[in-house]
């Protein structure tokens, strides 16, 4: 499975941004995806993830209620759509899939395959 990222850019805080991950293959469906954010200097760090078919989403403390994750097995994408960005959300974001265990879906464990990464930068 290949991964590809799009959508990051510069936007002023409280403004939005909708992320969206294409994957290769037919096996899309049958794993989590899930996003990463990594800023300078940090660690790479959970966001959100959706199950296999987009029923179940999980989210990071710091973006619950302004981050929403959907996903289109049709299209074999999913979408973070990112609203009222503060500057501390400004990080690569990275999607990512595996089979990921329910235990494990905030950690990078069970991940099997990662994007390139999409740049957000939201100004204050």
């Amino acid at each position: 499975v290949q991964l590809q990222a799009s959508g990051g850019g510069l936007v002023q805080a409280g403004g939005s941004l909708r992320l969206s991950c294409v994957a290769s293959g037919r096996i899309f469906s049958s794993y989590v995806v899930g996003w990463f954010r990594q800023a300078p200097g940090k660690e790479r760090e959970f966001v959100a993830a959706t199950g296999r078919n987009g029923a179940a989403r999980f989210y990071s403390d710091s973006v619950k209620g302004r981050f929403t994750i959907s996903r289109d097995n049709a299209k074999n994408t999913d979408y973070l759509v990112m609203n009222s960005l503060k500057a501390e959300d400004t990080a690569v974001y990275y999607c990512a899939a595996g089979p990921v265990i329910l235990s494990q879906i905030g950690s990078v464990t069970g991940y099997h395959y990662w994007g390139q990464g999409t740049q957000v930068t939201v100004s204050s």
